[in-house]
């Protein structure tokens, strides 16, 4: 099988094709995810997939962290959007055509929300290999992986409430990943939780240091790899259906749906300049916000 040319993306096989590793490589801009990079994200996923010699997949990122989440206006993000002969095929596919509030709920419905489940749900062992700020849309690829890595330096936040008026971003795991209490209060303030405290509450699997996170995750991906394929997928399987039983996907959907109506909601309030929250209605331009700390257990702040 012949080595896929991506632009946003690294594709490699190690150990004789049995680990397939993808890498965001769009360190530039923080591996910001643009229309582009999810296109050839899915399609690089989908190979793995079907690549019956690959029994685990790595997902990760070069440069300084492993995404910043979505892309919220770099020169190839507006390039995509804007008409003309370097738009993104899909900006006029999947509702794209579409107006208004439709247009929007079926293109984020595609690319945003419906993609990750279905990276969630691949038929192979995956392992997000997070470093750096974990922040929004980070947070819906990493948990769309089977296990995490991160290293100790790694911090993990949705700031979309605090900078952008969003009740969460379109892949709303929050409650089960963080747990009820700690997900509202991580989304009302922006508070950000370290690797260890990940690790502690089940959500990181191994944190290593920064210097050894690439070559232990390898390690830790050939000992998963050791296991019976199909074990290794009735156990992913097991315990997919046993949380989609106690109403993750449900959830999932129901959420999408509020997702959107804050986005309508800005976009009413805004006479459609925008969907998201802005200053004049409290909320600070994301690029100036307050930084990001880890929370605090004796400290309002």
């Amino acid at each position: 099988m012949s080595t896929p040319d991506y632009q946003y993306i690294s594709y490699e096989l190690l150990d004789d094709g049995v680990i397939a590793r993808v890498l965001l490589d769009r360190p530039r801009t923080r591996n910001a995810q643009n229309r582009g990079l999810l296109v050839e994200l899915d399609d690089a996923l989908a190979r793995a997939e079907a690549d019956d010699q690959v029994r685990v997949i790595i997902l990760g990122g070069t440069g300084p962290m492993f995404t910043s989440g979505h892309d919220l206006g770099s020169s190839d993000d507006v390039r995509e959007r804007t008409p003309g002969p370097d738009q993104h095929p899909t900006m006029t596919s999947h509702g794209g055509t579409r107006l208004g509030t439709e247009n929007r709920m079926l293109q984020e419905w595609h690319f945003f929300f419906e993609n990750t489940r279905r990276w969630r749900n691949l038929r192979k062992i995956t392992i997000a290999e997070v470093h750096g700020t974990v922040y929004a849309a980070g947070l819906m690829l990493t948990w769309a992986c089977d296990l995490i890595v991160a290293d100790e330096e790694t911090t993990f936040a949705d700031v979309v409430g605090s900078r952008l008026g969003m009740c969460g971003v379109e892949y709303f795991g929050h409650p089960w990943e963080f747990g009820p209490r700690r997900a509202k209060e991580l989304l009302l303030t922006g508070d950000s939780i370290s690797a260890r405290e990940a690790y502690e509450i089940g959500m990181v699997s191994k944190v290593f240091a920064p210097e050894e996170r690439q070559n232990k995750t390898v390690e830790f991906a050939r000992r998963i790899a050791e296991r019976p394929t199909m074990a290794a997928l009735l156990i992913k399987d097991s315990v997919n259906q046993s949380v989609d039983n106690m109403g993750f996907y449900n959830a999932l959907q129901a959420c999408f749906s509020l997702h959107q109506l804050n986005h309508a909601h800005w976009a009413e309030v805004t006479n459609g300049e925008t969907l998201l929250g802005t200053p004049e209605f409290g909320v600070p331009d994301w690029r100036e916000a307050r930084p990001v700390h880890n929370r605090v257990a004796d400290s309002p702040w």
